[in-house]
Order: C-alpha cells, then sequence, then structure tokens
C-alpha cells in the first residue's frame, strides 16, 4: 500500500509539473508578442487550428509569414513530449524583431492550442508524421485565409528549424510567395535522421524533394555555424538536389547555435538582399 501511495504521489506531481511547464512555455510567448505589438489570433486550417501572432499595419500590400520549429517535441531521445509548444519560441522571437508593416507568425499544429477544434493532437503529429500532407494542407488553408482577409498580394516565408521544411514545401506549390528565408533550417529530414542515428519519418513530406521546383524562388538559408543539430550538411544536401541557382545562397551565422544566437543577429540578417 505504501508503494502503490508513493507511485500515485509521484505521478501526481509530475502531472502538476508538466502543466506548470506548459502554462511557463505559454507566458513567454504571450510576453514576446506583447513587447513586439503582436496580437493573437487563433486560425481555422481544416484539421488543424493554428495560433497565430499578428502586427497588421498595411493590409494589401505584402506580408512577411513565419513558422516556427519543431517545439518540445520531445523529451528524451525515445520518449516523445505530451505537448510540442516550445520553450524557447525561436520562431516567434524571429518575427517580433521583424520591423516590417506586416508580419504574421504561425505555430505548429497542438501548439499553444487545445480543445476542441485543435485538432487531432496525438504524439504522431509532432514527431513522426509532423510534416505530414494533411499538415501541409493546412497551412495552405491558413494561408488562403490570412490573403482573403487581409488582401495580401504577396507572401514572403521565413521558416526556424522543422518550420523552415514547412515553408519550403509551401513556397514549392504556391504562386504567391515570392522568397523564402530559413534559419537552421531542416530542409532534408531524411539525410538529419541518418545523420543522428534516429528513426526516418515516411509519413513525412520533405523539402528536398521539392528543391528543383525552388531553383527559380529567391532565397536565403542561414546556419549556425555552432549548430550540431542542424548542420550544414543539411543544407548542403537540399543544395544538391535543387542543382545549380544563382538563387540559392547560404550565410554561415557566427555564434549561432540551434537554438541560440538568432535573435540579435536577426535585424541584420534580414537586410541582406537576395541574388535573383
Amino acid at each position: 500500500m505504501r508503494i502503490k501511495l508513493i507511485v500515485l504521489l509521484t505521478l501526481l506531481i509530475a502531472g502538476c509539473t508538466g502543466r506548470g511547464d506548459l502554462a511557463n512555455r505559454r507566458t513567454t510567448a504571450l510576453q514576446v508578442a506583447q513587447l513586439a505589438h503582436l496580437q493573437a489570433h487563433e486560425i481555422d486550417g481544416g484539421l488543424f487550428r493554428l495560433m497565430s501572432w499578428q502586427r497588421i499595419e498595411q493590409p494589401g500590400r505584402t506580408i512577411r509569414i513565419y513558422i516556427e520549429g519543431d517545439g518540445l517535441a520531445w523529451k528524451t531521445r525515445s520518449r516523445p513530449s505530451l505537448n510540442p509548444t516550445p520553450r524557447n519560441p525561436v520562431g516567434l522571437r524571429l518575427a517580433a524583431k521583424d520591423p516590417a508593416a506586416n508580419v504574421i507568425y504561425l505555430a505548429r499544429p497542438c501548439q499553444y492550442v487545445s480543445g476542441k477544434g485543435a485538432g487531432p493532437c496525438s504524439t504522431s503529429y509532432w514527431t513522426d508524421k509532423r510534416f505530414a500532407p494533411e499538415i501541409i494542407n493546412s497551412y495552405k488553408q491558413v494561408l488562403d485565409t490570412l490573403k482573403t482577409q487581409y488582401r495580401f498580394r504577396e507572401i514572403h516565408l521565413v521558416g526556424f528549424s522543422g518550420g523552415a521544411n514547412i515553408a519550403a514545401l509551401l513556397a514549392s506549390d504556391r504562386s504567391d510567395v515570392k522568397s523564402l528565408r530559413t534559419v537552421a533550417g531542416n530542409l532534408d529530414h531524411d539525410t538529419l535522421n541518418r545523420l543522428h542515428g534516429v528513426s526516418p519519418m515516411p509519413n513525412s513530406l520533405n523539402a528536398v524533394h521539392v528543391a528543383p521546383r525552388l531553383k527559380g524562388l529567391p532565397q536565403l538559408h542561414f546556419i549556425g555555424s555552432k549548430d550540431k543539430i542542424v548542420t550544414k550538411d543539411i543544407y548542403r544536401s537540399y543544395m544538391r538536389a535543387m542543382g545549380p541557382s544563382s538563387c540559392n545562397q547560404a550565410y554561415m551565422v557566427a555564434d549561432a547555435s540551434h537554438n541560440a544566437g538568432w535573435e540579435a543577429a536577426w535585424p541584420a540578417l534580414l537586410k541582406r538582399g537576395f541574388t535573383c
């Protein structure tokens, strides 16, 4: 009986700690967004409802849209998280540093949102199916909704980490996307998973497979010199798949790791021009 009681108390404490941690993650995002005057919105994407923070000052003009990374997808190498909301929302921090008139941040499925309508938030959708066709379709629907709502003429996409894969997949299938920027971008998850010795994701789409269709799209890819997760080998695989292109440029960012060093560097990196 004593052992059962100890186990029960341990589970209860762990559950409370998990809920507290999730609340802290949400609070962090709210603070980052509020300081940048980004307003919270939840957007219906069909299967998934996506969390968004937005600053729209000039409807009808161009828009820069940021897509978040994978967040807290895994608690350990072998144990998925119960909720993928990021502890450090790097994508949101980049959006907050963007001085453009029209900025929209999009979280990943099941990050920040909960309850009825959030979507089928099972762990597979932030692990092996994080780039599944149905997820990409939800982003397409969200972009269509935003375009209708704000009458945007052009979309410029920015993707952080796994969000770069989603951004590239979207850009390959839309004529209204006029540029692509990636930050520590996972543009080939097959190669990434092989390098790190983890399971492949056969149920997920991969940007490297659509790279040839992006050859004429202006794009900048920023790689952290200290990034041990998404290394320069990932970009090189994407570059080889695309073939020669004057539009595809990459820059090594000194002292940036996967999750650190980007926020301070981002205003200067945004000023880098495209080559086509």
